[in-house]
């Protein structure tokens, strides 16, 4: 999302029809991935951690699909991750985000 790349389908309906709401949206963004004490690579990393132990899985496959894509985040440090989100929120979160990764990864 540092790029004002935002993965809710909502997004292009509230973009186009409520501009003053996408621009709030846009600027929160920039001031949340600021990268001044964390970098952006970190804060993704947690990002991608929160969307899992949520279980979203629409989130999850998205972070993860652009950490790699922007960042070059292997798939064993989504799997640090992971492992996190397993001791924080169990095993289902943890088993989607394991079966999203090997999804990504064929």
């Amino acid at each position: 999302m540092k790029y004002e790349v935002f993965y809710g389908k909502g997004m292009g309906k509230v973009k186009k029809e409520y501009p003053e709401i996408y621009e709030t949206i846009k600027k929160l963004n920039e001031v949340v991935y600021t990268g001044k004490i964390l970098d952006y690579r970190t804060q993704k990393l947690i990002a991608l951690g929160i969307a899992a132990s949520n279980c979203d899985e629409t989130a999850t496959e998205k972070q993860m699909r652009s950490a790699m894509k922007e960042l070059e985040v292997t798939p064993e440090e989504i799997t640090d991750v992971l492992r996190v989100v397993l001791l924080l929120s169990g095993m289902p979160a943890f088993v989607k985000g394991m079966r999203i990764l090997d999804e990504i990864k064929k």
